[in-house]
């Protein structure tokens, strides 16, 4: 059984059982947490899709951890003229693991 979940302005394709990277959410390790924002659910040949969500579709999940995710460098600059900028970024994640999905 797979669901379609919408968590942090992205979709995300889950199974019960799966490992997701998140955008960061307000929940400490170890917590339950539910989705009810579900796109569609597919149990083999059954397929369930929203307008523009399943009513009453769930999918709840554990926090596994909060993180940040590599540095990437931003770096900006004009040729010959001295312009250098350079910045550097690391995205804040929600690592979850799915837990169950129920219509």
């Amino acid at each position: 059984m797979h669901a379609i979940i919408e968590a942090g302005g992205k979709q995300y394709k889950v199974a019960e059982g799966d490992v997701v990277f998140i955008e960061k959410m307000e929940a400490e390790a170890g917590a339950t947490v539910t989705f009810d924002k579900v796109l569609a659910v597919l149990d083999g040949d059954k397929q369930t899709f929203g307008a523009p969500v399943v009513e009453g579709a769930k999918v709840s999940a554990t926090v596994v951890k909060n993180g940040k995710n590599k540095k990437i460098m931003i770096f900006k600059y004009t040729p010959k003229k001295g312009y250098r900028k350079r910045q550097g970024h690391r995205q804040p994640y929600t690592k979850v693991e799915i837990g169950k999905i129920s219509l």
